[in-house]
């Protein structure tokens, strides 16, 4: 054993010694290796952020699990008279009646979603989690980043080597209790760029002795017995399915109704639940809603009801519903004026207009920040704009307001690959650790960093971006 830790050491030792140009292409060709290379921008190295910043996610796994574990008994108890009723009325707005139908079940009451992924933006006076996702992409490639870059740096990587792996297996085997599962990922046509990334991480699996495929819907075989899939030339039972596809595509699904009439007859487990209400970025406007604070300090308790004070940014319902002569929107104000009305809003100046709107869930626009504007960079027409669309479409897909935060300057080193050579570029970070619900616990499993140009005020995995994992160490703060 010592012979071989000695030689292991030795490995390091060489890898870690390599210039940053090999580092970079070493972990370029892993992630080719391992299909999830997506052309972003490759780091020579993780990015480092201080230990008490990293103490502090660490920490943060379990006070989000609570608030969705609250978020749920809320409307639950919304739905009985317990809450104010218009709790369950704002997250049910704009979802067909037989999801909301099913998500109320008794059976499915106590089912919560079992990856917790917050998107992180670090400012110069701490951190914010600007929303929270449930069904994140990125698991594989963070699994695929942390195995490339442990080679190079070892256990100073967050979640070391097999981090990810282990952490979604230990989750999906908690729903079942069965010691070796049949884990099927169904990752919808709408969600095909991340099929390759579900894919390595069902291969990891299987080589690592689970049994674990990537599959697409109209795949799956249903029987009043079960749901299968077809192996070569027989057909596999499936315990748990994790369900990659978003709630508001189940229309365009095949056989989506079969997945739903399985679960419900307990046929197979399936993860994240068909729950649209906790995926809903409105959760964050009902948190800090001033009638539901004591709700909250009763369910989380002061210490965690005040962390998610601090890293919750602001949040507003954008209602049209009429607002009494003397009434004012609670903690909104345009620089020190309270806000009575949306419209008021339009009229606020660039500097006082630091406000995001975006869609709250339920919507082909609620993700990958396709639906999300940004107040301060846009001209007031534009601006008065998408307030007037975001009230027309409340109906149907109800927007938020959002305090907008600037993360702070911090640097990254990455390839150039016209040149070949190394290119520095100050710019934001976005971190987005992801958290396992496995068994009795929440464990952190790594960490996606992306860094973006100053020029960006929206901080995701484009091209010109760098995408790295975080490590402990010195923060790359400038």
């Amino acid at each position: 054993m010592v012979i071989i830790s000695t030689e292991m050491d030795i490995v390091k030792e060489v890898l870690t010694a390599k210039t940053p140009v090999e580092r970079c292409l070493h972990v370029k060709e892993n992630l080719i290796k391992d299909g999830v290379y997506l052309h972003w921008r490759v780091s020579p190295e993780p990015f480092r952020i201080g230990e008490d910043e990293l103490s502090f996610i660490e920490s943060l796994g379990a006070p989000l699990y609570l608030f969705y574990k609250a978020s749920n008994k809320l409307y639950y108890e919304s739905i009985h008279g317990r809450q104010p009723e218009w709790v369950s009325r704002y997250l049910d707005q704009g979802k067909p009646q037989a999801i909301v139908d099913y998500a109320r079940m008794n059976r499915m009451k106590g089912l919560l979603p079992g990856v917790i992924r917050p998107d992180i933006i670090l400012t110069d006076d701490g951190m914010v989690a600007t929303e929270l996702d449930s069904v994140p992409g990125g698991i594989g490639i963070t699994g695929s980043l942390g195995m490339a870059y442990s080679t190079l740096f070892g256990d100073k990587v967050v979640g070391d080597e097999n981090g990810m792996i282990h952490g979604f297996t230990n989750m999906l085997k908690a729903t079942v209790h069965i010691p070796d599962p049949v884990i099927a990922i169904v990752v919808s046509e709408e969600s095909r760029d991340y099929r390759p990334e579900m894919e390595w991480m069902a291969g990891v699996i299987r080589k690592n002795g689970g049994r674990a495929h990537t599959i697409r819907p109209e795949d799956i075989l249903f029987t009043e017995e079960g749901l299968f899939f077809a192996e070569g030339e027989k057909r596999e039972r499936i315990d748990v399915l994790y369900r990659f596809y978003e709630l508001f595509d189940l229309k365009n699904i095949p056989k989506a109704e079969l997945m739903m009439y399985s679960t419900k007859k307990k046929a197979v487990s399936v993860t994240p639940p068909f729950k649209p209400f906790l995926e809903e970025k409105l959760l964050y406007a009902l948190f800090h809603h001033p009638l539901l604070r004591r709700y909250w300090l009763e369910e989380l308790g002061e210490e965690v009801f005040s962390i998610l004070c601090k890293i919750f940014p602001a949040t507003w319902i954008l209602d049209p519903a009429d607002m009494p002569p003397y009434g004012i929107i609670p903690g909104l104000k345009m620089g020190e004026r309270p806000v009575a009305r949306w419209r008021d809003l339009a009229e606020t100046t660039q500097s006082e207009r630091e406000f995001v709107i975006k869609p709250s869930g339920f919507s082909e626009l609620a993700w990958g920040s396709r639906g999300v504007v940004v107040g301060h960079d846009m001209p007031r027409e534009g601006w008065s704009a998408a307030i007037d669309k975001a009230l027309l479409d409340f109906d149907r897909t109800p927007y938020i307001l959002q305090e907008y935060y600037r993360g702070r300057h911090v640097g990254a080193d990455y390839l150039d690959e016209t040149t070949g050579e190394m290119k520095k570029m100050t710019g934001r970070a976005r971190l987005c650790p992801y958290y396992f619900v496995e068994g009795e616990g929440v464990k952190l499993r790594g960490i996606m960093a992306t860094l973006c140009s100053l020029e960006q005020k929206l901080i995701h995995g484009m091209e010109d971006a760098v995408i790295t994992v975080v490590a402990g160490g010195c923060s790359r703060r400038l």
